[in-house]
């Protein structure tokens, strides 16, 4: 099997979102290539990164260092959340912020609404490690729309996780006011959102365009953000969203001891990454919040 971004045995991730840049990595073997209903699909093995997700060209995941953004677009605000009772997941087809999710002591109850059934089902074959999560029982997985879904479920959630792809082609509705709408009408009272929020070193002007919009629907908005060597720029951001202005995202509620974070098998997230993860670089600082 050959892909058209693979040369030479190389992969490179190029994409108008971080034009004169691009992440490769060499390839071992092609897993999968195939397009489904929505998108392009790529799973390689790579010689230091474990097997690699690709959607429409862009990494999704790779099995070496995935465990920082799962961790972190998950417990960022589950634990800034006192009761994080009943979850709801949009995107996520990887299975990583479910199993992150069902860790969770206070989740009772997770739904998951992924549109493409085929990122499942190949994360099944080729991501065991982060697919397990799809088996665990306090999780119930929808095949669909996740507006239509959140259109259905209003008052509902506690917290909402949106791990999607960029502000690009499908996913760039999920960057607008209206779906930030959505999820508030969704949540119950005093519940959080975290979403997927681009990268500080690239992406300024659309970090702070959904910034604003957001502070026009929720009391407290905050940008927090992990490091990832194989996301553009090696970082990644988390738009985070409170309907309660009591919320505080810089100051977990939920601490985990020694033992819990043992038995949860956490490698990235810990009470003072929580911290953290919200002190900005001055540059970035200033285009966010100036």
């Amino acid at each position: 099997m050959d892909h058209p971004s693979i040369t030479g045995g190389w992969f490179a991730e190029k994409n108008e979102l971080w034009p004169g840049q691009a992440m490769t990595l060499e390839v071992e073997e092609v897993l999968f290539t195939e397009k489904s209903e929505y998108q392009d699909i790529l799973v390689f093995k790579s010689k230091t990164y474990g097997n690699v997700l690709v959607l429409d060209g862009v990494i999704q995941c790779t099995e070496r260092d995935e465990f920082s953004y799962q961790e972190m677009i998950s417990f960022l605000p589950l634990n800034s959340h006192p009761n994080p009772a009943k979850v709801l997941i949009i995107g996520g087809g990887d299975g990583g912020v479910a199993r992150e999710v069902v860790k969770h002591p206070a989740v009772k109850e997770v739904t998951q609404c992924e549109i493409d059934a085929m990122v499942v089902d190949v994360s099944k074959r080729f991501l065991p490690g982060m697919s397990k999560g799809f088996s665990n029982p306090k999780l119930s997985l929808h095949i669909g729309d996740g507006f239509e879904f959140m259109r259905k479920h209003e008052n509902e959630f506690d917290v909402i996780i949106t791990d999607s792809s960029d502000p690009i082609g499908p996913a760039s509705v999920l960057y607008e006011q209206p779906y930030y709408q959505l999820m508030k009408r969704a949540l119950r009272t005093g519940g959080v959102i975290s979403s997927q929020g681009e990268c500080m070193w690239l992406h300024k002007d659309i970090i702070k365009k959904v910034m604003n919009f957001c502070k026009e629907e929720y009391p407290v908005v905050d940008y927090g953000y992990t490091t990832i060597p194989t996301y553009p720029s090696g970082q990644i951001g988390f738009i985070l969203c409170a309907t309660s202005g009591e919320t505080n995202f810089r100051e977990p509620v939920t601490v985990f001891n020694s033992a819990e974070k043992e038995e949860m098998i956490l490698k990235y997230y810990n009470e003072d990454v929580h911290r953290a993860a919200f002190a900005l670089p001055q540059f970035a600082k200033q285009a966010i919040y100036g």
